[in-house]
């Protein structure tokens, strides 16, 4: 993502989150979940499921921020129970490779991780982010409850209204289906813990570089 359209990000966002924060807040309301994959939060804590390309990429950005408590790799969206990276990597079980963040939103604001999502992945190519191609590689936003999903909207509209991006947006916005099956315990903590290999130094590394800079204030100390 070139830097004209990231700016022209930060000045959308600056001006719509200001909007929003005259206005009162929207009031939360979780959708129905009964499946033991989703994680159980705490009442200071909320969750969001991000789809953005390779999770590793994710992964290294998300757990930077104040505000996140945890970050874990996986799957969702798809038809397969308990898929295994070989099998999601066929494009065949509909899931896609996605990060679940749970934060506090009295230190971070979901509004604030939308910033982040937005401009640390290009949202206009479909099934596509650099060389990474297919399915798994999905821009999404999976999410929790009714608060969740009207940011989500709102914001994309105001992004193509300002044509922020050269391309129209195709990131998908749905609910959650409930199931969010971890990845294998390599995938996990993935460029803090391989930042010497390949994949890491050409394609992450550049991503967290320009994310650190970009968003300085919000990284946790």
């Amino acid at each position: 993502m070139n830097v004209s359209i990231r700016n022209s990000i930060t000045i959308v966002f600056s001006i719509i989150f200001a909007a929003l924060q005259a206005c009162q807040a929207t009031e939360s309301k979780p959708l129905s979940n009964n499946s033991m994959e989703a994680s159980n939060t705490s009442a200071n804590t909320d969750t969001i499921y991000f789809a953005a390309g390779c999770f590793w990429c994710v992964e290294a950005i998300f757990q930077q921020l104040d505000g996140v408590i945890s970050v874990n790799s996986g799957y969702t969206g798809g038809t397969v129970k308990n898929p295994s990276y070989k099998e999601v990597c066929t494009g065949r079980t509909g899931h896609a490779e996605a990060a679940r963040i749970i934060y506090n939103p009295e230190i971070i604001s979901f509004d604030e991780l939308l910033e982040v999502f937005w401009q640390t992945h290009d949202p206009t190519t479909l099934n596509r982010q650099g060389a990474d191609v297919g399915t798994q590689y999905r821009s999404g936003i999976y999410f929790t409850d009714e608060g969740q999903r009207e940011k989500a909207l709102y914001y994309k509209q105001r992004l193509e209204e300002e044509k922020a991006f050269d391309s129209p947006i195709v990131t998908e916005i749905l609910p959650f289906d409930g199931a969010f099956y971890i990845a294998e315990d390599y995938h996990q903590n993935y460029y803090n813990q391989n930042g010497e290999q390949g994949y890491c130094q050409m394609v992450i590394r550049p991503k967290v570089e320009k994310f650190r800079k970009v968003f300085k204030d919000k990284l946790r100390h």
